[in-house]
């Protein structure tokens, strides 16, 4: 929205909502929305009156100012502070409702999620594959309304799941990663590995329509789309 000096100031509205299906329509369980203002210390201070009342995030000064470098740093507190909205939205919705919740990205970020036996993770993007070899040809070359073996995926840092791979749409004639979802679900109860097949069956059925003018229409599922829709509205 401006600068201080050489020092944006970036302005953002970051929000996440729980859309609960009730007789095949879709209702608001829970939202949170947050607008901040981002910047340099410096450039907060500078910003004066302009700011008061917003909620503001101050990027580190480990390095000296610059446009690009600070308008990345400015673009990843988004991304955080939109990741707080979204366990803030889960964890009101859980707190008054057991049922299923799909969630858009992955479990392993937040422990409680990935140990709750009624939560799914679903991970369109693909940018770290979990084979090599024959192994990973056959996952990604997964047929249509086929899924893979369920395997673990660990680290240090994240949570266990199980994960397995589900292919939405047909590739052939596209792409390898066309149509396809990785799912995380919580190992706690020992009843995922068995219960996959049901899980993935739910989730073909909850195929986003072609019409849907989303360059991701071939990964996207009803629920997920129509909470997009519903907080682009509501901007």
């Amino acid at each position: 929205m401006a600068y201080a000096g050489a020092s944006p100031i970036v302005v953002a509205s970051v929000a996440a909502a729980v859309r609960r299906r009730t007789d095949r329509r879709f209702v608001t369980a829970a939202e949170v929305r947050r607008d901040i203002v981002i910047g340099r210390p410096e450039a907060l201070e500078a910003a004066g009156a302009a700011i008061d009342g917003w909620s503001t995030v101050a990027l580190p000064v480990d390095e000296p100012p610059h446009p690009v470098g600070d308008t990345v740093q400015a673009r990843i507190a988004v991304e955080r502070a939109r990741a707080e909205c979204e366990r803030e939205a889960g964890r009101a919705f859980r707190k008054r409702d057991a049922g299923w919740l799909l969630v858009d990205g992955t479990l392993t970020d937040t422990p409680e999620w990935a140990a709750d036996p009624k939560m799914l993770g679903v991970i369109k993007s693909h940018a770290s594959l979990p084979f090599g070899g024959p192994e990973l040809e056959a996952y990604l070359q997964l047929p249509y309304a086929h899924r893979t073996s369920v395997y673990t995926r660990a680290s240090r840092a994240k949570a266990k799941v199980y994960s397995w791979a589900l292919r939405l749409w047909p590739w052939e004639g596209k792409d390898l990663l066309y149509g396809l979802l990785r799912i995380e679900a919580a190992p706690a109860d020992g009843r995922t590995g068995a219960r996959a097949d049901e899980i993935s069956r739910w989730l073909l059925h909850e195929r986003a329509p072609i019409s849907t003018p989303d360059k991701r229409w071939d990964r996207l599922l009803y629920g997920i789309h129509d909470v997009e829709r519903y907080l682009k509205a509501r901007n």
